[in-house]
C-alpha cells in the first residue's frame, strides 16, 4: 500500500513538471522578426480591436510636430528656461497592442525613432533595479551620499535623501545641477525668484514633486556608482538580449559631461524637459514592455530581478499613483482601468502599459494623453 502510495505521489509530480515544463516552452518570446496573431487566436474581439487602433489614430496628440516649439511653450514660465540636448520633429500616431507575446495589432510607423520624453524615466529606474541586483547599491533606503562623495548629498537637507527619495520624486533635493537649480522646474506660482531659492525644504518622502532636474541628478548619481556609460549599461544588460535595434540613443546635455575616475562621460537625461533623453522606436519599446510583463525574464534569461519589477509596481507614500518612476492605477487615476495596470508615461503622449491580468502591452505614440485611459478601456473590453 505504501509502494502504490508513493507512485501515485511520483506520477502526480511527474504530471505537474511535465505540465510545467510544456507550459514555460508555451512563452513566446519575439525573436528579430515578431509573429503575429489575429485577434480569434489570442481570444480578443477583432472589431473592438480595430476600433482601439482607429481610436488612437483620429486621436493624434495636440502637441505641435516641431517639439522643440512645444518645449519652449510649454515650459516657458520657467526661470532662465532653455533647451540644451538634442531634439527632433515628432511623427505621427504609432502604437503595438501585444498578447500573450504576439502582435494582435499595430499602426503607424513602427521603425521610427521618436523623442519619447519622461517614458525614458522607467528606463532610467530600471539603471537602478540592475545596480541593486549587482550589489552596487545594496539598499534604496539607503542614503545615496554613501555612494557619491561629492558635494551633491551634503548638508542637512540633502544628506538624508535616499534611493528611494529619488526613483518616487519625492527627495525635494535642493541644488543646481548642470546650470538649472531645482527650484527653477516647474515653479508654483512665485512673486519672485528669491521666493523660489528660499522655499522651506520638505522632509524627503512626504511630498511628490515631479521635477526633471532631480531625476537627472538620480542618473548622475548612477552614473557615479557604474562608473560607466547608463546607456552602455542598458545595451548590454537589456536592449541587445531582448532583441532591440540600434536604432535608439539615450542622449544628456550639452554641458552634462561628468568626470568618473578621471574620464569624461555624459551623464544622461531623464527625459525631454530640456531636450535629449531616450529617442527610440515603437518596437523597442514593445520588447522592454515585454520584459516587464514577463517579470523580468526573457527565454531562459532573468535579465532583472523579479523583486525589482515587483518594486517599482508599489505605490510610494508621497504619491499613490508613482511607484519608482511608473505611472500607477492604485489610486483610480484611470477611472474603470484595473487598479494593477502600470504605464511609462512621456511628453505629447509617449506610453508603455502593462496589462499581467490579461497578458497584454500596449505601446501608444503620440496619442493625445486625456484619451489614453478611453484606449486602455477599449483594448481590456476585446478581450473575450
Amino acid at each position: 500500500m505504501r509502494i502504490a502510495g508513493n507512485l501515485k505521489l511520483l506520477l502526480v509530480f511527474i504530471l505537474l513538471f511535465t505540465g510545467l515544463s510544456v507550459y514555460s516552452q508555451m512563452v513566446y518570446y519575439p525573436n528579430s522578426l515578431w509573429q503575429t496573431k489575429k485577434p480569434a487566436e489570442l481570444k480578443m474581439n477583432a472589431a473592438i480591436l480595430d476600433s482601439a487602433v482607429n481610436f488612437a489614430l483620429k486621436n493624434d496628440s495636440k502637441t505641435n510636430y516641431n517639439l522643440r516649439e512645444a518645449n519652449l511653450a510649454a515650459y516657458k514660465n520657467e526661470p532662465g528656461y532653455k533647451i540644451v540636448g538634442p531634439m527632433q520633429d515628432r511623427g505621427k500616431p504609432a502604437g503595438m497592442i501585444i498578447r500573450n507575446g504576439y502582435i494582435v495589432a499595430q499602426w503607424g510607423d513602427l521603425n521610427r525613432v521618436d523623442m519619447t520624453y519622461s517614458t525614458t524615466k522607467s528606463y532610467l529606474s530600471t539603471m537602478a533595479g540592475l545596480a541593486l541586483d549587482a550589489g552596487l547599491i545594496k539598499n534604496v533606503n539607503e542614503p545615496v551620499k554613501n555612494y557619491v562623495s561629492d558635494h551633491t548629498f551634503t548638508g542637512d537637507h540633502n544628506s538624508k535623501i535616499t534611493w528611494s527619495h529619488l526613483l518616487t520624486q519625492s527627495s525635494d533635493w535642493s541644488g543646481c545641477l548642470f546650470g538649472v537649480c531645482d527650484w527653477a522646474d516647474r515653479p508654483p506660482k512665485y512673486t519672485n525668484i528669491d521666493e523660489l531659492k528660499n522655499r522651506k525644504f520638505l522632509e524627503p518622502g512626504t511630498n511628490f514633486d515631479y521635477n526633471d532636474v532631480r531625476v537627472n541628478l538620480l542618473a548622475y548619481s548612477l552614473l557615479k556608482v557604474w562608473k560607466k556609460p547608463l546607456p552602455l549599461i542598458l545595451k548590454e544588460k537589456i536592449m541587445d538580449p531582448i532583441g532591440a535595434s540600434s536604432s535608439w540613443k539615450w542622449y544628456g546635455y550639452e554641458n552634462s559631461m561628468v568626470d568618473v575616475d578621471g574620464k569624461q562621460i555624459e551623464s544622461v537625461s531623464g527625459g525631454g524637459h530640456f531636450g535629449g533623453g531616450l529617442f527610440i522606436n515603437t518596437q523597442d519599446h514593445a520588447r522592454f514592455g515585454l520584459l516587464f510583463l514577463r517579470n523580468g525574464k526573457w527565454n531562459n534569461q532573468q535579465l532583472i530581478s523579479k523583486e525589482w519589477v515587483e518594486a517599482v509596481q508599489q505605490p510610494s507614500t508621497a504619491n499613490k499613483s508613482y511607484g519608482f518612476m511608473w505611472w500607477l492605477n492604485a489610486d483610480n487615476r484611470y477611472k474603470g482601468v484595473p487598479a494593477n495596470i502600470y504605464t511609462a508615461d512621456g511628453f505629447g503622449g509617449n506610453f508603455i502599459v502593462i496589462d499581467k491580468d490579461r497578458d497584454i502591452v500596449m505601446v501608444a505614440r503620440w496619442l493625445e494623453p486625456s484619451k489614453l485611459g478611453e484606449f486602455m478601456k477599449m483594448v481590456i473590453g476585446a478581450v473575450e
